[in-house]
C-alpha cells in the first residue's frame, strides 16, 4: 500500500515536469521567433539605410531624400537642428555638390531595435561651395560616427559626430 502512495505521488510529480518543460519549449520558441524578426527588422534597416547614404553620397543621388526613405518629420542633429526632408536635402547637398572625388565609406554599422550606429569615413576635394565656404581645392580625410533612429523603416533621426576642428584644418581654414 506504501508503495502505490509512492507512485500516485510520484505520478503528479512526472506530470507537472513534464508540462513545464513543453511549455519552455514553447516559451524559447516564441522568444527565437520574436528574436528572429527583430533580427531580420534590424539587417533590413541596415540594408536600406547603407544603400540610401550610399546612393546620396557617392552618386550624388539627393532625390533619395524622399519620404521612401525618410520620414517626414526627419531631424538631423546639427547646429541648428535640420527638421524634415527638404532641409535634410539641402544640407547634405554642400557635401554632394562642394567636394569632388567623393568616396563615402561606411566603415561599419550595428544595431538594435530601432537603432543603429554608422562608423563612417568621408573623403573628397574641396572643389565647390559647401556651408557657405568658398572652394579651397583642399583634400579632406575625416572620420566619424552616426547615432541613427528608424521608424517604420525609415530613417527618422541622425547625430553625426566627428572632429570638426580636424575637418576645418584639411580645408585650410584653421591651423
Amino acid at each position: 500500500m506504501k508503495q502505490l502512495s509512492v507512485r500516485t505521488g510520484l505520478l503528479p510529480a512526472i506530470l507537472f515536469f513534464i508540462i513545464t518543460r513543453l511549455l519552455s519549449c514553447q516559451s524559447n520558441k516564441n522568444e527565437e521567433s520574436t528574436a528572429s524578426i527583430t533580427t531580420d527588422s534590424v539587417a533590413a534597416n541596415i540594408k536600406m539605410y547603407t544603400h540610401t547614404w550610399d546612393e546620396i553620397i557617392n552618386h550624388g543621388k539627393l532625390d533619395m531624400f524622399n519620404d521612401s526613405n525618410f520620414t517626414k518629420d526627419v531631424v538631423m542633429h546639427a547646429h541648428p537642428d535640420i527638421m524634415g526632408i527638404d532641409s535634410a536635402r539641402a544640407y547634405y547637398a554642400n557635401y554632394v555638390n562642394g567636394f569632388s572625388d567623393i568616396k563615402f565609406t561606411i566603415i561599419d554599422v550595428f544595431g538594435q531595435g530601432d537603432k543603429l550606429v554608422k562608423h563612417w569615413r568621408y573623403q573628397g576635394k574641396h572643389t565647390g561651395t559647401a556651408f557657405g565656404i568658398p572652394a579651397t581645392g583642399k583634400y579632406v580625410d575625416v572620420e566619424g560616427a552616426t547615432l541613427v533612429k528608424m521608424r517604420g523603416g525609415k530613417i527618422a533621426e541622425e547625430q553625426d559626430f566627428f572632429d570638426n576642428y580636424e575637418f576645418m584644418k584639411q580645408l585650410g581654414l584653421l591651423k
